[in-house]
């Protein structure tokens, strides 16, 4: 649900007379993003699970995150030119049904082969971490982006928008980095988000009327975090 807030807020924006009213707006913005940037906010999170400390997973979602604002922002201005090819969407719908698959299925061989103290293994990890972020980041952002567009021909308030959405989502990030560390199941319910998330960037890609509304997609996410959230790690 990226940017969600600041897209539904765009028709409003472009009839406002002065940046004095899009300031006033700011409080119910930034509050609206923290809300629905859940989804995403926790699946990043999850991918940098595989990083021993918690510095490590905090300076990969700084350099992720902004990777990813970069692409969110050639997006927006090119988005004339590069949103006439169906073939980036669908690639974004597939990698987050992949990167759910590898994840909660093959992860463990994956670790398995990362494990140990070389220097050069730790920089490989930490290297694919970010990568893994800047691309799954800017993989949900597409969506929003089209929507984004596709109502309003502001690009500098998309921007702003897009801006506003990263920063919050790198804020509850960090609460869910925390998080993952008290809950079992929420690592987990990060990929179902990805992967339901993915699912629904494919079938509005695909099939010109959606055979589901959007706010299913967002109750199931809503169970898959409910589950996520419904056992704590065992105290040893």
């Amino acid at each position: 649900m990226d940017s969600a807030a600041i897209n539904s807020f765009i028709p409003t924006l472009d009839q406002v007379d002065s940046w004095y009213e899009i300031f006033t707006l700011l409080p119910i913005l930034i509050a609206l993003e923290l809300l629905l940037s859940a989804d995403n906010a926790i699946a990043l999170a999850s991918l940098t699970k595989s990083l021993e400390s918690s510095e490590l997973r905090s300076r990969a979602l700084n350099i992720g995150i902004t990777i990813s604002l970069l692409f969110r922002i050639i997006l927006i201005i090119l988005s004339n030119f590069l949103l006439k090819f169906i073939f980036i969407r669908v690639f974004a719908g597939f990698y987050l049904i992949y990167l759910f698959f590898s994840n909660v299925f093959y992860n463990s061989e994956i670790e398995n082969a990362e494990n140990g103290t070389d220097n050069n293994k730790n920089n490989f990890r930490f290297l694919r971490v970010v990568a893994l972020l800047s691309i799954t980041d800017f993989a949900f952002s597409i969506d929003s982006i089209t929507t984004a567009v596709a109502i309003s021909d502001q690009y500098i308030l998309i921007i702003f928008g897009a801006v506003i959405g990263v920063l919050a989502l790198r804020f509850t990030s960090g609460i869910f980095l925390k998080l993952l560390d008290i809950f079992s199941r929420l690592e987990t319910a990060g990929y179902v988000a990805i992967l339901i998330v993915g699912i629904k960037l494919l079938l509005n890609t695909l099939i010109k009327e959606s055979i589901l509304p959007d706010y299913y997609f967002y109750i199931l996410i809503l169970f898959a975090f409910i589950w996520g959230f419904s056992k704590k790690e065992s105290k040893t």
